[in-house]
């Protein structure tokens, strides 16, 4: 079989006229002469035996000569067929190639050659060399270094229970929901012994009552079975005593026996008491607590008072920075407090939990993935631990719902009529309005207009009145016929849907920027920062809470949008700062063509949710971005927007 280096040489070969030198050969590959000239003697070997073989002159260089051509032209068809085989099952861009690498270093039990992965991958070492770069990156946020030895080769180095989280990240696949494991584990284990730990674990966390969700299920089963791997290749847990002891009077860790026991008898392999306590671990970081039916004294009795005063202390933040008002809210307090019990064990012990929707949740609930981030910043603060993306994902789907809650109990608008006809006509369009608008609107009271002075306006969202009204109100008015036209109707709906609102209330004229010739994020945030200093609508620290914010979680979406924007609020209003480019960049992997700096001012902003949604209309519109990063023109880009 030919390397992928010989493949290269006896390219190279085939498509010249004349000798070629070892020397060029050796910088086309990038490789030594040295190297070059094994690869040629085992390559004219090969040759020799299929109809041809290299001729070599000294001064000149290399070149082929056929000698069969028959039997040549069939060699040559033999391995083009191959390598297209070859090259179907291959990674070919440098991701693929990166998680490749990191797969295979991560269950060698010894030093690889790179010379080995090259020929494995169809590259060149110059290509390897890039694509380890990227290999290196990903271990390093398990804290696992590659180490390297002359004539040897290399491998990974690091503490085993991160050796484990990396092979459990890189056995699975990170974007999708997958219940059948088998192709993703068939590098360690067989479809018999997988489906044995799966029908051992099921039975004890039934019998035990330990309630843990689909996808926890399946993680628990590649951790026993990449530890019965390890074990089998001698390669064991190492933990503190402190912790030891701690894991050790959990309930979790009598399960773990019990699993254990059943699994060593069934797979003949033997656990140390230690590895027990690792499975331990992950029972802890993914055993849920069913019962949301708790007041907040029970939930503090069932997760410890502690537990409950940083629950408190998420949602004071949230609400003090977002205005979001969930202070009031039981059942997110709740929610929040029985998620937060085992994501702090996982948390504690660096267990990998895996999101499948975080990108959707990113994109689809942008101020809820926002205020997950502060509740982040009160862990770190609490515990002592960073929180990561997945599990801030977890954490902003509590708070969505609590927002959609929210929203349903103010979705019903109060209103007063003001009618200087009378009550027979107050009345009638009262009842009108009512049968229209019955879920959507609540005639609070009917009065003549003199009365409007004397009547509170504290609990109403806004007056219908059949005449004019001269004077300031604390709330809109809308002035209507006694009986109710098109018109009439129509700036009622528009109020009660919020599309008097014009949709670009947040966005400034001056501070649309189109068509900017950017290369990279950093340069598009420091250019829209830039504008807002030189306008006065920020100071210089306020450029620097946007690339905070972007380092925690790119605000990249997809679709060509990223939606920048400082940690806390800088502004005493909300606006928007709009960029479009005249080619997209790249933005944390996704390619990014219309930036819109988002500052989220410190008064109580209305609406704030129904903006983020319009924000997400643009996201998932995909048409409408594309025009959007077409227009020239400020007044086409205005009214595109305001569509």
């Amino acid at each position: 079989m030919l390397s992928s280096r010989m493949r290269l040489i006896l390219k190279d070969l085939l498509s010249t006229k004349s000798p070629i030198t070892g020397n060029d050969l050796a910088n086309i590959i990038q490789v030594t002469s040295r190297t070059i000239r094994n690869d040629i003697k085992e390559l004219n070997e090969i040759l020799l035996q299929n109809g041809g073989f290299i001729k070599s002159t000294r001064g000149i260089g290399y070149e082929l000569e056929i000698k069969n051509s028959k039997i040549f032209k069939l060699f040559l068809q033999e391995i083009s067929e191959n390598a297209t085989f070859l090259a179907s099952k291959t990674p070919n861009s440098p991701e693929a190639r990166a998680i490749y690498i990191v797969r295979k270093l991560l269950l060698a039990n010894n030093y690889i050659k790179l010379d080995q992965i090259a020929d494995e991958l169809y590259i060149s070492k110059s290509t390897l060399q890039n694509d380890l770069i990227e290999v290196r990156k990903k271990l390093k946020s398990f804290k696992i270094e590659i180490e390297s030895k002359p004539y040897y080769g290399v491998k990974v180095k690091g503490n085993e229970m991160n050796l484990r989280f990396c092979l459990s990240e890189y056995l699975f696949n990170r974007k999708e929901i997958i219940f059948s494991m088998q192709n993703q584990i068939d590098s360690i284990f067989s479809n018999e012994e997988f489906n044995t730990i799966h029908r051992i674990i099921l039975e004890e966390v039934k019998t035990n009552e330990i309630d843990i969700s689909d996808i926890a299920l399946n993680n628990l089963c590649i951790h026993f079975a990449i530890a019965c791997k390890r074990i089998r290749d001698r390669n064991y847990i190492l933990l503190a005593p402190e912790d030891f002891e701690g894991i050790c009077n959990q309930k979790e860790y009598k399960v773990a026996k019990q699993i254990v026991t059943k699994i060593e008898f069934a797979l003949n392999v033997s656990f140390p008491e230690v590895e027990i306590a690792y499975i331990a671990i992950h029972l802890l970081g993914t055993n849920k607590i069913a019962n949301t039916n708790l007041d907040r004294q029970e939930l503090e009795a069932l997760v410890g008072s502690f537990l409950g005063e940083i629950t408190n202390e998420i949602i004071m933040k949230i609400d003090n920075r977002l205005k979001l008002r969930l202070q009031d809210d039981k059942e997110l307090f709740i929610a929040l407090g029985l998620h937060l019990k085992p994501a702090i064990n996982r948390l504690r012990y660096g267990m990998n939990v895996r999101n499948p929707m975080l990108e959707e949740i990113k994109a689809k609930y942008p101020l809820a993935f926002d205020a997950a981030i502060l509740a982040s910043e009160v862990l770190k603060e609490k515990l002592a631990i960073d929180i990561e993306e997945d599990e801030i994902g977890y954490i902003a789907l509590h708070i969505s719902v609590a927002m959609y809650r929210q929203k349903m109990n103010q979705d019903v608008k109060r209103c007063i009529i003001v009618c200087a006809s009378g009550v027979g006509s107050a009345m009638l369009l009262k009842y009108k309005l009512q049968s229209m608008y019955f879920n959507q609107l609540v005639v609070v009271d009917t009065i003549d207009y003199y009365r409007l002075d004397e009547t509170s306006l504290k609990h109403i969202d806004f007056i219908i009145t059949t005449i004019p009204i001269e004077g300031e109100f604390s709330v809109p008015i809308i002035h209507v016929n006694t009986i109710l036209g098109t018109e009439d109707i129509s700036r009622i709906e528009d109020y009660l849907q919020e599309r008097n609102k014009n949709k670009i209330a947040f966005l400034k004229e001056e501070l649309i920027f189109l068509q900017k010739d950017l290369q990279t994020k950093e340069e598009v945030i420091k250019y829209l920062v830039n504008k807002l200093e030189l306008k006065g609508y920020v100071d210089g620290s306020f450029g620097d809470s946007v690339l905070e914010r972007e380092r925690l979680s790119p605000t990249s979406f997809g679709n060509l949008v990223a939606i920048p924007h400082p940690m806390t609020p800088f502004t005493s209003e909300t606006f928007w700062a709009i960029c479009t480019l005249k080619r997209p960049i790249d933005w944390e992997g996704n390619r990014v063509q219309f930036v819109c700096l988002l500052s989220l001012g410190k008064n109580k902003t209305p609406n704030l949710q129904g903006m983020y949604e319009y924000l997400i209309e643009i996201i998932e519109n995909e048409q409408r971005v594309k025009q959007l990063t077409c227009c020239e023109v400020k007044e086409e880009f205005i009214e595109l927007i305001n569509k």
